[in-house]
């Protein structure tokens, strides 16, 4: 296969996604892409199990397309780091992985404006657009690194009172939109410099889906690269249509990564006690979100 696109003829990024049955949307990410970048780049899809055939389309229609079958469902971070390690292998001078769900879609410029910011920081590793949900709102994607006591307030409270001052704190949703530092960023779509990306070991592969791009923000700036919001580029989201099948399940995944941020920030023996604490804390809550979203349904 012959890799064309990026700068002098060179592939300076590839688009990695990880596909999971994902419908009309897949055609829409692809086709899109021609308006958000002068590039013509590799896009790696990562199939975690469809059944609609869309990914198998895809690769058919599209010649820069490549899909890499894994056989089962892996998950998002293993999924992602697979289709990284897919593109070290056929463009092993790419200097950006691009990681986006399949039912993103490029506004004009936006590929080029996260890259051409990139430049502007060169001790980022990380770089989020201004995500936007179908209905013209403005997705709160570029927050802050959640502490335990920031995470457990907003948790409690953000079902009843969703202007508390905890839950201002971490989405920083009322914040004007300016390129700025962002604790994390959302992985709904994020330009990643490889070298900060390989330094940090990728994606956690222990979480199966949900926080691992709060584990992966925290984890690059601990060493010592920024994650960078980009309002300038901007994508459209159609939040979780993979996840709205399986709701329950997926709402415990959810936890289950909270679990294990803080688990992993607490580690200590003597933090037991809190570990456990946040455990039950969790699952209490699991069980009463599934209830209420179960009895409105």
């Amino acid at each position: 296969m012959t890799v064309a696109g990026g700068t002098g003829g060179s592939q300076k990024f590839a688009i990695v996604t990880v596909t999971y049955s994902p419908g009309k949307h897949l055609e829409e990410f692809l086709a899109s892409v021609a308006a958000a970048t002068k590039a013509d780049p590799l896009v790696v899809m990562v199939d975690n199990g469809s059944v609609d055939g869309a990914p198998q389309a895809a690769a058919a229609k599209h010649p820069n397309a490549v899909l890499v079958e894994s056989g089962e469902n892996l998950g998002f971070g293993r999924g992602a780091n697979l289709g990284a390690a897919k593109v070290r292998e056929l463009v092993g001078d790419a200097e950006f992985y691009l990681v986006a769900n399949p039912d993103v879609v490029w506004a004009e410029g936006s590929i080029d404006a996260l890259l051409e910011a990139a430049r502007r920081w060169p001790r980022a590793g990380a770089f989020g657009p201004l995500i936007s949900d179908p209905d013209g709102s403005v997705y709160p994607s570029a927050r802050a690194v959640p502490t335990l006591f920031l995470g457990a307030m907003h948790a409690v409270l953000v079902g009843v009172w969703r202007t508390n001052p905890w839950t201002r704190r971490y989405l920083r949703r009322d914040e004007e939109p300016s390129e700025r530092e962002a604790g994390w960023l959302s992985g709904a779509c994020l330009l990643l410099r490889r070298s900060a990306f390989d330094q940090v070991g990728g994606f956690d592969e222990r979480y199966f889906m949900y926080l691992e791009d709060v584990d992966l923000g925290d984890r690059l700036a601990g060493a010592g690269w920024a994650n960078v919001y980009v309002p300038g580029a901007r994508v459209l989201h159609e939040q979780g249509h993979s996840t709205k099948r399986h709701p329950a399940r997926m709402l415990r995944a959810h936890h289950d990564s909270a679990y294990r941020f803080f688990a992993d920030r607490h580690a200590a023996a003597w933090q037991a006690p809190l570990r456990l604490a946040v455990r039950c804390g969790l699952g209490l809550r699991a069980k009463i979100v599934i209830a209420r979203r179960g009895a409105a349904e």
